[in-house]
């Protein structure tokens, strides 16, 4: 069991840097708009869809993991157990695997290569600023446990 005053102390939660990212992109396209006659493709939207069901077959049964053993998704609590079964077997993070995915298939319906070119920065600022700090939380938590699982299973895919 996890110490009760310690958490992540991750204080943005993770979808608001996406949705904030997102936002951005489309602040630069109105700025600095980059041609986008390759989204009104079938294989823009094709792609699009796909990325968006793949990041909802990530997190919708990673919500489900959590809400069945009554964990938080708010990164300032501290975690009630730690997951490793599941979804969570091919992804450590499969919650932000999810918005990632969601996030690049949005940028393909909506047609703006300003949110594919921030998506590097995306992934920096992710894992950085929040999966870095949850990483050593969960060590702190879960000691040896924690380490093996870490081992053994990737920090995106």
């Amino acid at each position: 069991m996890s110490n009760t005053k310690d958490s992540p102390g991750v204080y943005v939660p993770p979808p608001l840097v996406y949705i904030g990212m997102f936002l951005i992109s489309l602040l630069l396209q109105k700025l600095l708009p980059i041609d986008k006659s390759f989204f009104r493709t079938t294989i823009a939207a094709i792609i699009g869809v796909v990325c968006i069901v793949i990041g909802l077959c990530f997190n919708v049964p990673a919500l489900r993991q959590f809400a069945k053993t009554k964990n938080t998704l708010i990164t300032v609590k501290p975690a009630n157990s730690l997951q490793t079964t599941g979804i969570y077997s091919i992804t450590r993070n499969p919650m932000y695997l999810s918005l990632l995915l969601v996030y690049t298939g949005l940028a393909l319906l909506i047609g703006n290569w300003w949110t594919l070119l921030l998506l590097p920065l995306l992934i920096v600022v992710i894992t950085h600023f929040i999966i870095k700090p949850e990483e050593r939380y969960l060590e702190r938590a879960f000691g040896k446990t924690y380490l093996d699982y870490k081992a053994n299973v990737r920090r995106w895919i």
